[in-house]
């Protein structure tokens, strides 16, 4: 029975030796899936952040331009402007516009195919009340010209932010021509659909 014992012993270390192989892979594979899941979810987040951060930018600088474009460069308009938004002793801001909202336009873009769409709703915040009445009573007028406007672009004039704070500023321009200076504030897009 002595000699049966040491045989039983070597084969129970080969088993073991055999096990512990199998435990590590499985450990190894484990660690590395979720180390490429880990990247994958930072990867993603700093992807969504960047582009948050840089969109807020981008919204931020084109109400700014567009807001200068609407003031226009005469001194004495700049001055009464900037007055209206300090408000009044109370600390209310008296320079608030009114807003129109126009309904969605639905045109076919310029492009070589033209298989493709937009889908565009606008609120346009005026100086007062009375530039409100004349923005509704003009309204065959601004939507002529804005069909015109937005049927002539392409998928690539408007793919990127920039064409589209670029958009904001030339619909600006088209409804000062119909209403007049002094009048449009701001565009403000609320819908927008390309496809």
């Amino acid at each position: 029975m002595a000699k049966k014992k040491p045989d039983e012993e070597p084969a129970a270390d080969i088993a073991i030796e055999g096990e512990a192989p199998a435990k590590s892979k499985k450990k190894l594979i484990i660690i590395a899936g979720i180390s490429v899941l880990l990247l994958a979810v930072l990867g993603a987040g700093g992807f969504f952040g960047y582009k948050w951060w840089m969109g807020k930018k981008a919204a931020a600088g084109g109400d700014n331009a567009t807001e200068q474009k609407a003031e226009g460069g005469h001194g004495e308009q700049k001055a009464e402007a900037k007055d209206e938004k300090k408000g009044d002793k109370n600390g209310a801001v008296s320079g608030a516009g009114e807003l129109v909202s126009i309904p969605p336009f639905l045109v076919n873009l310029a492009d070589p195919q033209g298989r493709r769409y937009l889908k565009l709703a606008l609120d346009v915040e005026v100086r007062d009340k009375s530039a409100a009445d004349e923005l509704n009573k003009n309204m065959p007028k601004i939507k002529d010209s804005l069909l015109l406007l937005l049927s002539s672009k392409t998928y690539e004039d408007l793919a990127s932010i920039e064409n589209k704070i670029l958009l904001k500023k030339e619909i600006v321009e088209r409804m000062t021509l119909v209403l007049g200076e002094q009048k449009v504030m701001r565009v403000y897009i609320t819908e927008i659909v390309i496809q």
